[in-house]
């Protein structure tokens, strides 16, 4: 049953977009990038949809709030209903966390045991976090097919390139869509003293795999001042990725955060043992947020937001969702989305991470120089893993799972794959049909 709680009738000719994971704490950032730039993406109806009936409702008092304080005409409804709820829509956000943060409490820990990186997208935590995944949003994409068959789905749900090549493999209108390169942009463009639209990044991998290889001003063919970031403020940017300074000058590039997890290895592994889990500390402060989502006074996202994570990532789907239902956005964007010749050394069903020219018809990734060795390896390394790991989630077993560890960089040894296989199964045999 869709719940009206915006008082006004959606404008036909406006967009109506659903957001799949709506009583997510991270929606009200979503909400408040739909208020802000409202010009960009004129709304109609947004409808949130959650099985969670007791969050969503505080999500959606809250979203009605923002909307109503900021002038938004839109009408907002929520559901745990999804075929009502994506009915008509011309874009479909995804947010899931199957099995919440219980499920990544398990990702973050029990790889710690093989003395191997405990994280929700990356190594075995990644893969339980696909395997549980891909079925479920492969679900509600074949009834977001039947209930709006125009419709683009735009994936927000880790791990992203995993999941964005499932969707795109059974012909959806998919794209996948990650904050890293639009965190990238914002800082970089506070650090120049620039717009952030002025800056266009020369951005290229997979999924929490890549590489900030140019800083250009003005668009793709603009002035590259990497360099000048890299000597003027090399130790801010070495300090927010928790890497040295003096590896970001011999590689000359800015990587990923989670480039951490393979360039430092052990010193994270070490790390993870003696803090706590991220998802502790996320479960802790969404608790705290949904408190503060239930004050009528309050109509605006609260700062302890920015800490949840997902910073911008309003902004990046406001842009990347204007761009695809033609209500404007950026002609160029950092999505996920086939590869298609663009890194000559993967097949073209590879899904990459890189700047894309967006308009109706999709992405299409702009030119590419070649990748160094360095990088490359990597890259390949890590897409065959992705590959077999899709497999793993779409067809499951025993060996699939083994296979896909074994591929893993960050594994990599039969005797840990072994122990990783049994563990990852064991805790989360809930959610995997065929175990």
């Amino acid at each position: 049953m869709l719940h009206d709680i915006g008082g006004q009738a959606p404008n036909p000719r406006q967009t109506k977009i659903a957001v799949v994971g709506g009583g997510s704490t991270y929606t009200p950032e979503l909400i408040d990038g739909f208020a802000r730039l409202r010009d960009t993406l004129p709304i109609g109806e947004l409808v949130l949809v959650d099985p969670a009936a007791e969050r969503l409702e505080l999500v959606g008092g809250l979203a009605r709030r923002i909307f109503a304080k900021q002038g938004h005409p839109a009408t907002v409804t929520t559901t745990s209903d999804l075929d009502a709820g994506v009915a008509g829509a011309d874009a479909v956000l995804l947010q899931l966390r199957v099995g919440g943060q219980a499920a990544r409490q398990q990702d973050e820990t029990w790889p710690l045991e093989c003395g191997c990186i405990g994280q929700e997208t990356t190594g075995a935590g990644g893969l339980a976090k696909a395997l549980r995944t891909v079925p479920v949003v492969l679900d509600i994409a074949e009834r977001v097919r039947r209930a709006s068959p125009d419709a683009w789905i735009i994936d927000f749900t880790n791990p992203v390139g995993i999941v964005t090549r499932a969707l795109l493999q059974a012909g959806h209108r998919a794209i996948g869509l990650c904050n890293v390169a639009i965190g990238f942009q914002r800082k970089f463009a506070a650090l120049l003293g620039v717009a952030p639209g002025d800056v266009h990044l020369d951005h290229v991998g997979l999924n929490h795999l890549t590489w900030e290889r140019g800083v250009r001003l003005g668009g793709p063919e603009g002035e590259n001042v990497l360099p000048k970031l890299l000597a003027e403020h090399g130790d801010t940017i070495a300090g927010d990725l928790h890497l040295p300074r003096p590896l970001l000058d011999r590689l000359g590039t800015v990587p990923s955060y989670y480039l951490r997890y393979f360039y430092a290895h052990d010193a994270v592994v070490e790390e993870m043992w003696t803090k706590p889990s991220r998802a502790a500390e996320v479960a802790a402060m969404e608790k705290q947020l949904l408190e503060m989502y239930g004050d009528p006074a309050l109509d605006e996202k609260p700062a302890l937001l920015a800490k949840r994570g997902g910073a911008f990532y309003s902004e990046a789907a406001v842009d990347l969702a204007a761009a695809l239902l033609g209500s404007g956005g950026s002609p160029y964007q950092v999505v996920n989305t086939y590869n298609n010749g663009t890194l000559p050394f993967l097949a073209d069903d590879a899904v990459i991470e890189v700047q894309a020219a967006i308009g109706a018809r999709g992405a299409t990734p702009l030119p590419v120089p070649q990748l160094d060795p360095l990088c490359a390896g990597l890259v390949a390394n890590v897409t065959a893993y992705e590959q077999l790991a899709l497999e793993a989630a779409l067809h499951g077993g025993r060996d699939r799972v083994f296979k896909a560890l074994l591929a893993h960089p960050l594994i990599g040894q039969y005797a840990y794959a072994e122990s990783l296989t049994d563990q990852l199964i064991a805790h989360n045999q809930e959610h995997l049909a065929w175990a």
